[in-house]
């Protein structure tokens, strides 16, 4: 007998596992490809299990034409003696053999490198930032929840929709944040799909549980009462809408009461209820924010407009731009934020991505209690630094970043390669340091951070825009530029308008890389000023 035998390769992955896979695209794309091999190593265990099941197939059919002639005559066909001695023989040993193949497991390749492989999958902590992440986007951008779950997103390539039991799931990670408006939206987007027929492993008494509640919970009670109703008509004994029916009645009744005492019950039932909306959070520009990120922003006035310009810069006579000047482009005046146009080739991007890659890990923030790096929500990507000399690309790079800017680099901090997650962010925030951190850049000795250098290292298809609430701004990004900006002025003064953002990366990959030049060294190349705000 011919025994089909499974061979199942190892999968092993190029680089260890990475914490927070959501908060990089780049890092994600390796998961695909993780995805891709386990699907064949499962085809390959289908195709066993199917060699096997075709073997007892025939088996069985052999036997069935066998028997079928056997018991026609049972004394006539053992009565020969081939037959005779061929029953004893496939009782004896074939049916034993029948039922090895039949026990055999065809699964220890598939499960053996599934095994292996989930080490290196995503955790807990990655299926929830990824949830949180579409909700963001759903605020930031202003999409409802039907758009989200029809894929109907803008310069989308690849449309995806999401299931009842995917709103479910975004409605629960809402819910166990206390976040009961998008608990109601996405459970209404889950009880809209069921009643539309979509077949689902989430029931409607579920989704109505969830629903109820983070409707009651934003003070509309009479919807909470109607949804509680419904669910009690599909599950008439469940447990706990039947004591939510019996409180929100009381409730109802005491609201119905007339006397004074009732209305002051009212008055103090009232204020434990959430107000329905987005609840406030520690971010006082947020809507300004959202509304630049979605190009919306404050337009600049005709008069403003005129003084902004493209020019030809050859960084003050630098020999190495006379004949190639570098493409400048006003993007605002103030602050004056200037971008340069095919100032970093695709071939360059492509070794900085791939000197970065390896050592991506989650971007810290500095807490300004206990002054060391920590992560944050508000800050939602992964980054890398990279030194002059590791490689000479990342050399010319930082050498054309002080002969456009005329300002010494080797005080400067190592180039940062940052790489967005999904909804990837940076909340506005100043490069620089206030007044009340004075020991923020104390560690380098350096100064504070007097400009900023941003490379777009990748076009984004919708969102990822960097936004400076403070004045309106906003500059998208693009594919081999960069914007340059000064954060403190000459008087070595911070210049607070340079607050700025990077918006939620709505549908895309954004790769950025950032040089953060510093005060010492610039003394002769930008002389101090008198004046505070110069």
């Amino acid at each position: 007998m011919i025994w089909h035998v499974l061979i199942v390769g190892i999968l092993l992955p190029q680089t260890l596992a990475h914490p927070g896979f959501f908060t990089s695209i780049g890092q994600m794309t390796d998961l695909i490809h993780t995805e891709k091999d386990l699907v064949t190593s499962l085809k390959d265990y289908i195709k066993a299990e199917e060699d096997k099941l075709e073997q007892i197939k025939k088996w069985a059919e052999k036997l069935d034409r066998l028997t079928s002639t056997a018991t026609k005559d049972p004394e006539g066909f053992v009565g020969h003696p081939v037959n005779a001695f061929k029953l004893m023989k496939r009782l004896n040993t074939e049916w034993s053999e029948l039922e090895n193949l039949v026990l055999k497991d065809m699964s220890d390749g598939f499960i053996s490198n599934l095994t292996i492989q989930r080490q290196y999958f995503p955790n807990d902590e990655d299926q929830v930032g990824a949830a949180k992440a579409l909700l963001r986007l759903q605020d930031t951008y202003n999409l409802d929840t039907d758009t989200i779950s029809k894929g109907n997103l803008p310069g989308v390539k690849h449309k995806s929709f999401l299931t009842a039991e995917d709103c479910f799931e975004l409605g629960k990670v809402a819910y166990t944040e206390a976040d009961y408006y998008h608990t109601e939206l996405w459970m209404g987007q889950a009880l809209r799909q069921l009643d539309e027929g979509e077949v689902a492993t989430v029931d409607k008494v579920s989704v109505l549980d969830y629903l109820s509640y983070a409707v009651y919970q934003q003070g509309d009670l009479d919807k909470a009462l109607l949804l509680t109703r419904k669910l009690l008509e599909l599950d008439p004994e469940h447990q706990r809408a039947n004591g939510n029916l019996k409180y929100f009645e009381y409730i109802m009744t005491k609201e119905k009461d007339t006397n004074k005492s009732a209305s002051d019950d009212q008055s103090d039932q009232k204020s434990t209820l959430r107000k329905k909306g987005i609840s406030m959070d520690y971010l006082p520009e947020r809507q300004k924010y959202e509304m630049l990120c979605r190009g919306e922003g404050i337009k600049m006035t005709p008069r403003r407009q005129k003084k902004l310009f493209c020019r030809y810069h050859d960084g003050n006579r630098n020999p190495k731009f006379i004949l190639a000047p570098a493409k400048q482009e006003d993007e605002w005046d103030k602050p004056r934020i200037i971008r340069f146009h095919d100032i970093i080739s695709d071939a360059e991007i492509e070794i900085v991505k791939d000197l970065a890659k390896p050592r991506l890990s989650r971007a810290t923030v500095h807490d300004p209690e206990t002054g060391k790096l920590t992560t944050a929500q508000y800050r939602v990507s992964k980054s890398a630094w990279l030194s002059g000399y590791e490689n000479p690309v990342v050399s010319r790079i930082n050498t054309r970043i002080q002969d456009l800017t005329g300002l010494d680099v080797s005080t400067a901090e190592e180039l940062q390669v940052a790489n967005y997650g999904v909804g990837g962010q940076y909340e506005p925030h100043f490069d620089f340091a206030r007044k009340d951190e004075p020991d923020a850049f104390k560690e380098l000795g350096t100064g504070n951070r007097i400009a900023t250098w941003l490379f777009y290292m990748s076009d984004v298809s919708a969102g990822g825009a960097t936004v400076f609430p403070e004045v309106g701004a906003s500059v998208w990004p693009k594919k081999g530029t960069a914007v340059f900006w000064y954060n403190l002025f000459a008087s070595g003064e911070g210049d607070y308008s340079t607050r700025h953002a990077a918006c939620p990366v709505l549908v895309g990959n954004k790769w950025v890389s950032n040089k953060w030049l510093h005060e010492r060294g610039q003394e002769f190349r930008r002389p101090c000023t008198l004046s505070e705000l110069e």
